[in-house]
């Protein structure tokens, strides 16, 4: 077996399985903030899309940390990236504790399907109503004549 560094010189950072799987962290947190906390576009004042860019903002510092410290010597980098797995592995334990307490607040997931239960089942009977004819302003199912 060669020689092989632990941390390839300057700009040797993508063949780093640390930044590949930063990279893969980044994508997956980006496309996961897309289809699940933010689905319905992007309001500013709402506190799931803030949320939502925090953790792609994450994500993409560590992927750039990882780029950063790959241009100092072997040393200094084996030092920033173990650095950065605590911070990391700290900020992600902080962010679980905030989304636990929140969903717990919400009702947990009993409260929270109970609650996607109803709302489809006001949408159902509204496709109802729209097709039996209740068209009247006075909710009565009469027809116009």
């Amino acid at each position: 077996m060669e020689n092989q560094k632990l941390v390839p010189p300057h700009g040797g950072y993508r063949k780093l399985k640390s930044y590949q799987t930063a990279e893969i962290v980044y994508d997956f947190t980006a496309e996961f903030c897309k289809t699940y906390i933010t689905p319905n576009g992007t309001d500013e004042t709402n506190r799931s899309y803030r949320m939502a860019e925090q953790m792609v903002q994450a994500a993409r510092s560590g992927k750039q940390n990882i780029v950063e410290g790959s241009m100092a010597s072997p040393e200094a980098a084996a030092n920033c990236a173990i650095c950065l797995i605590h911070q990391t592995n700290f900020l992600l334990d902080k962010q679980l504790q905030s989304l636990e307490k929140e969903f717990l607040e919400q009702g947990g997931f009993t409260e929270r399907l109970y609650w996607e239960r109803r709302k489809a089942r006001a949408r159902q009977n509204e496709v109802k109503e729209s097709r039996a004819g209740f068209h009247r302003s006075d909710g009565t199912n009469k027809s116009y004549k």
